[in-house]
């Protein structure tokens, strides 16, 4: 009880355990790329002659349980982060089409445009979806909202 009394006033938490070292420390870091170059495929059995040419004296199962270790937390630094996309006010224009109403039995489009943030709309009815009238419409579109104009930097 004395010796954790002691350790208590010097800051030290009685109840954790001394990292011993090991004899892979000071090739982890060698275990660790070998497993990253491979995007996590490597065998143990591979990395253990690699390290082993390098002066490794250990045995195969502690290589194999370095790589298991570093497979596994290969993952959680290589996952695709998603973040949302927020547009900034009046930066971003976004078009799409929609289902336009039977003129004379030919089927219609309607352009539709709007600005990020804002109510502001554009809609027009075309009769085709080709290039010249995706052109014609955005130069339609950027006449009523005002232009483009470029974001001083």
């Amino acid at each position: 009880m004395r010796r954790y009394v002691q350790l208590r006033g010097q800051g030290v938490d009685p109840t954790e355990r001394a990292v011993r070292s090991k004899l892979i420390d000071d090739f982890l870091p060698k275990v660790e790329e070998l497993v990253e170059r491979s995007r996590g495929r490597v065998g143990a059995d591979t990395v253990h002659k690699k390290i082993a040419a390098m002066g490794f004296t250990g045995a195969d199962r502690t290589t194999r349980r370095a790589v298991a270790a570093a497979k596994e937390s290969y993952p959680a630094g290589n996952r695709r982060v998603f973040r949302p996309w927020i547009p900034e006010p009046a930066m971003w224009l976004q078009w799409d089409w929609g289902e336009g109403p039977r003129i004379d039995g030919r089927r219609t489009s309607l352009w539709c445009a709007w600005l990020a943030w804002s109510r502001f709309r554009v809609v027009i009815l075309v009769l085709d979806k080709t290039l010249p009238t995706v052109a014609a419409c955005l130069d339609a579109t950027f006449r009523t909202v005002g232009g483009v104009c470029r974001p001083t930097a």
